[in-house]
């Protein structure tokens, strides 16, 4: 949860910023993954017949047909990580879409050398796979000992798996703000905080993290396979959607493309098949479902932000009538200086004024009706009974009775408000303005406006 935490807050401090701080890390990782594998070929030189020690359990009887189809999509999830660049172009200084081509070539590159040569060591020291230590530990241990550049290849390996969840910080913000734009996420998570970086994104993904941490007790065997399957779910849309692209526009090169992407959406729906179905009593179900709704949801919200386009449009054809009448209704809770002001206020507004007063207490009622007659503010005073006790009932129902006198009429409701010194004084207070404002917000032809009265000291 902390790591989570820190991430997220590097990640708000800057794209520039962040990057230089986690590359750190990486490097650190990358250096010493790299001498490794280098100390390892040095070994195997010099002691060509090493006396092996097995450390991990003993190999099941499994079909060899499925073993081959689980290393292939074990090996291609190593591969998952990589697709930032795409979505990241337009982060790369110019020209952007080379100097992405350049990183991706590197990341390939060093992926390749570090995974190419960690399972050649494994089967060359016949490490197994063992739950209470990493196959990278073990050859680890099995070169170097127990020494420091042990433990410095273990608090590397230990960084790197904590800056992993980097990726998704710095390309799930960009990539929401891209489905914001298009009107298929909340507006909210294209916009930009100070850093210049999708700040609602990366709060709300760093809550998200946060949450199913706290429902799977971070448990990584129940949250991989929702990683796993997610991500070649997305995989395999993506490249089935370029076979659409390529089928639909026919540009330069499009029979390379459609064959590039159609071995792609092959390549990763078997990868999903595979580990759907062999991790799916261990949460890849969740996935499954998930997918599905979130898609779902996504429509809904483009079909929404289209439905409220439409009607916003001047395009639309409607006539605009003048208002014939403008009714100002002013809710009171009792005659203090904030009431003045309002009073006031509604005054300038229109001619037909009205104080409400929902009588709860017919001796506080009285009193209020003689500082009403005293104040003599020049307009009616509009008494309503609540049999119970109700405050924004019997005023709704009058703010109804109104609007059906002037049906082409429109009504201001001025709320007056005091505004406190502190912030936390509110807390002290009725908030009835701000309920009533959340009933009025709902009715047409209705319009509410607060007038503050700001306390001194």
């Amino acid at each position: 949860m902390i790591a989570v935490l820190f991430i997220m807050v590097v990640n708000l401090r800057g794209v520039k910023e962040s990057g230089k701080f986690f590359s750190i890390p990486v490097y650190i990782f990358i250096g010493s993954l790299l001498l490794l594998i280098a100390e390892g070929f040095i070994k195997k030189m010099t002691v060509p017949h090493p006396s092996f020690a097995v450390y991990g359990g003993a190999a099941t009887n499994i079909v060899p047909v499925f073993i081959i189809l689980k290393a292939f999509a074990s090996g291609c999830a190593t591969l998952t990580g990589i697709e930032a660049v795409s979505n990241g172009v337009r982060a790369f200084k110019a020209p952007e879409a080379k100097n992405a081509g350049i990183t991706l070539m590197w990341m390939a590159i060093i992926l390749g050398v570090l995974t190419l040569g960690i399972a050649y060591f494994a089967d060359y020291y016949k490490i197994l796979p063992n739950e209470n230590e990493t196959v990278l530990s073990q050859i680890a241990r099995t070169i170097f000992s127990k020494g420091i550049v042990y433990y410095i290849i273990q608090f590397a390996t230990t960084l790197i798996l904590i800056l992993a969840a980097n990726t998704s910080f710095a390309d799930f913000p960009r990539l929401s703000s891209i489905m914001a734009v298009d009107r298929y996420l909340p507006r909210q998570l294209s916009n930009r905080g100070d850093k210049l970086v999708f700040s609602n994104g990366i709060l709300i993904l760093g809550f998200l993290s946060a949450l199913l941490i706290v429902i799977f007790r971070g448990d990584t065997h129940s949250l991989i396979p929702l990683y796993a399957v997610g991500v070649f779910t997305a995989f395999t849309l993506s490249q089935a959607g370029m076979v659409k692209h390529w089928l639909a526009h026919k540009g330069d090169g499009w029979v390379k493309g459609i064959l590039i992407n159609g071995v792609g959406t092959v390549t990763t729906a078997v990868v999903l098949m595979i580990i759907a179905f062999e991790k799916f009593e261990h949460g890849a179900w969740i996935v499954l479902i998930a997918i599905p709704a979130l898609v779902l949801l996504t429509k809904k919200i483009h079909n929404h932000y289209l439905a409220m386009a439409e009607q916003l449009s001047l395009q639309c054809g409607t006539e605009s009538k003048e208002y014939e009448h403008h009714s100002v209704i002013v809710p009171i809770s009792g005659m203090q200086q904030a009431v003045i002001g309002a009073i006031k206020y509604a005054k300038a507004l229109s001619d037909d004024v009205a104080a409400v007063y929902v009588c709860i207490d017919p001796v506080e009622t009285k009193k209020v009706k003689e500082k009403w007659d005293k104040a003599c503010m020049g307009a009616q005073l509009i008494i309503l009974d609540s049999p119970y006790r109700s405050v924004i009932e019997p005023l709704v129902d009058y703010i109804d009775e109104v609007r059906n006198r002037y049906k082409e009429g429109v009504i201001t409701v001025v709320l007056p408000e005091f505004v406190p010194l502190k912030w936390w004084h509110h807390l002290l207070h009725n908030q009835t303005a701000l309920f009533i404002k959340g009933f009025l917000l709902f009715k047409k032809g209705v319009v509410s406006t607060s007038v503050p009265f700001h306390l001194r000291r």
